[in-house]
């Protein structure tokens, strides 16, 4: 079976930041908060401070992955300038989306130059309360007037629209607000990563909020969905218990796999992200095709 991980990064090097501050490498794959907090960032055997375009293809041909979409996010700092070398490095085997914050002064020119100069066609936004916008912004309506700016530029410029609105029970968490918004663009394709972030006790609260993006141009990439049932492990139940909530209330076909790879490769191996899906039993043979492949083609690549 063919395979296109949806939801990977590059990362140069750790720059982000979060609710906690900034966020930087202290060496062999460790990273530090402002207020102190140490944890691992990549995965043993990666870059002492970063996780390249080579290091990311040596994990692809290990494990049979053809293409790989790089997003971006706070998390690890923006990396707009190092994923574009890596898509004009690899262009067989990467696309991305670009980041910018909105309340930039000058993001009207970074914007000219991300998706003009730099060509593209992608951009990704995480507004999450954690590692996002709203991280250290106060919240953003997502049905609001900076949000329907950032929208509506997408639109016109005919770009994907990839969204990390953040975990339940947080200001970020906007669903009727982002469901709003998305019905007023119906030409742009919007994909909302981590299958809206449910935890391991909102089986039944995703399967009362995922209908309403049962829409023509909304897709859902799956990345991390198993890492946020933590202290839960391979197999995943729970994870798997939300897999069949999205195919029974938006479709598989509107599914893609991704592994948020390579801060989840600290956690558990890509074998065990890919396989717990197809041994989910929850999927058939041309659904997981759809899912591991040909959804992000269409998406993503062939465009």
């Amino acid at each position: 079976m063919k395979i296109i991980d949806a939801h990977a990064h590059v990362v140069q090097y750790i720059a982000g930041f979060t609710s906690r501050g900034e966020l930087r490498g202290i060496g062999g794959g460790m990273a530090r908060y402002a207020d102190g907090t140490a944890f691992r960032m990549l995965p043993p055997g990666m870059g002492e401070y970063s996780a390249s375009p080579e290091d990311l293809l040596a994990v692809m041909d290990e494990n049979g992955v053809e293409k790989v979409v790089l997003l971006q996010g706070q998390f690890f700092g923006f990396q707009n300038e190092y994923t574009a070398e890596a898509i004009k490095k690899y262009p067989q085997r990467f696309v991305g989306a670009a980041s910018y914050d909105p309340f930039c002064v000058k993001a009207d020119e970074v914007k000219a130059r991300l998706f003009g100069e730099l060509g593209f066609r992608a951009v990704k936004f995480e507004v999450s309360n954690g590692s996002g916008l709203m991280a250290y912004h106060p919240p953003v309506d997502l049905d609001g007037e900076l949000m329907h700016a950032q929208y509506k530029y997408a639109a016109d410029h005919g770009l994907v629209f990839v969204i990390d609105i953040g975990r339940p029970r947080n200001c970020c968490w906007q669903t009727a607000a982002l469901a709003s918004a998305i019905k007023k663009y119906p030409s742009l394709t919007f994909v909302i990563c981590h299958l809206l972030a449910p935890q391991r006790t909102d089986v039944e609260l995703l399967k009362r909020e995922l209908g309403a993006f049962a829409l023509p141009n909304v897709y859902f990439d799956i990345a991390s969905l198993a890492a946020n049932q933590q202290p839960e492990t391979y197999p995943y139940p729970t994870a798997v218990e939300h897999l069949r909530t999205a195919k029974a209330e938006v479709g598989a076909q509107k599914l893609m796999f991704g592994t948020d790879m390579p801060s989840n490769l600290c956690r558990d191996s890509y074998a065990h992200l890919k396989d717990y899906i197809i041994e989910s039993g929850v999927f058939n043979e041309c659904e997981l095709e759809s899912i591991f492949y040909d959804c992000a083609e269409s998406i993503y690549f062939a465009r």
